[in-house]
């Protein structure tokens, strides 16, 4: 459970961030012809998304203007895709470019909600770590049995229509959009969208998280796979499979103004407001080729509950 593994995170505490060197020595070895052709054919594929700038300096700067522009209100802004208000630390911590301890540090004198709810963001990503070193079958397996007998669907063409983005769902679409173009995600649509693969299509939640670890900059397996068991129901949290997102709803409450929507999905532009996410009910709604909607979102709820009886069954 997070939150005794959080108190006790907090209750250890953390050493100081690694003094610079004073110098770095870096031994010069011939190039691997092999290697280097290998990384100028990816750096030349069609589909790659919009990288965050490389390099320590480029995340000290990003995080320095979290830190003073964002962070007082991250409580209530982090949950906000419309709105640039979170760290976007998680490529650089993933790839070793800064580390948690920096940014510890760099906030250990100041108080608030924004402050104590980033903090506890790190947690989570030490708390995932723990989680997969304890249990290393939990990357691709259950953490938790109980839902083993559950019947799960591979519907092939709404598989698709959910990678692309085209679900009929428009914060779905937005999120999965997002992810193809910048390699990142807003995590409240993270977990909007991972409900809806696992709960309103029916399917096993490693095929999501295999597609988040092909698409994001800051994939990382501890934090991704038990991020998708926690919203599957068969991870860590309290709360287990019955939990089911609302996707419009959800839309509604974190993307007020459909922004993120409009933003992501030009066929809906044409919609003002909340508007946007619900097409369904304007008579030009559908006039720009966005899709209608592939399930019923209330009876795939149901029929998610229904799975779940029967497996306790």
């Amino acid at each position: 459970m997070f939150t005794p593994f959080a108190k006790a995170w907090r209750q250890h505490g953390w050493p100081s961030p690694a003094p610079t060197p004073r110098s770095l020595d870096v031994r010069h070895v011939r190039n691997d012809a092999d290697a280097t052709a290998a990384l100028d054919a990816a750096l030349s594929a069609p589909d790659l998304p919009e990288l965050p700038p490389a390099g320590e300096e480029a995340a000290l700067r990003r995080w320095r203007s979290f830190r003073d522009d964002d962070l007082g209100d991250y409580a209530d802004g982090r949950n906000l895709p419309a709105v640039d208000a979170t760290s976007r630390m998680s490529p650089y911590l993933k790839l070793g470019v800064v580390h948690p301890r920096t940014l510890l540090a760099e906030v250990a004198d100041l108080r608030g909600t924004g402050v104590e709810t980033f903090r506890d963001e790190l947690a989570w990503r030490e708390f995932y770590a723990d989680v997969l070193w304890h249990n290393p079958k939990s990357a691709w397996a259950d953490l938790r049995p109980a839902l083993s007998g559950m019947r799960y669907d591979e519907p092939e063409d709404a598989i698709e229509a959910w990678r692309s983005g085209h679900t009929g769902y428009p914060v779905v679409d937005a999120g999965m959009r997002q992810l193809l173009a910048e390699g990142w995600m807003h995590n409240r649509v993270r977990m909007i969208t991972a409900s809806f693969l696992t709960k309103d299509l029916h399917v096993w939640w490693p095929v999501g998280a295999r597609h988040f670890l092909d698409r994001l900059a800051d994939g990382d397996v501890a934090s991704n796979n038990h991020g998708w068991q926690w919203v599957a129901g068969t991870g860590t949290d309290a709360s287990p499979y019955f939990r089911v997102f609302n996707p419009v709803t959800q839309g509604e409450k974190f993307d007020p103004s459909g922004d993120y929507v409009r933003r992501w999905v030009p066929e809906l532009r044409h919609l003002d407001g909340k508007a946007a996410h619900r097409p369904w009910e304007h008579d030009a709604g559908y006039a720009h080729g966005y899709p209608e909607r592939i399930v019923d979102h209330a009876a795939e709820r149901q029929e998610a509950l229904d799975r779940l009886a029967a497996t306790k069954r």
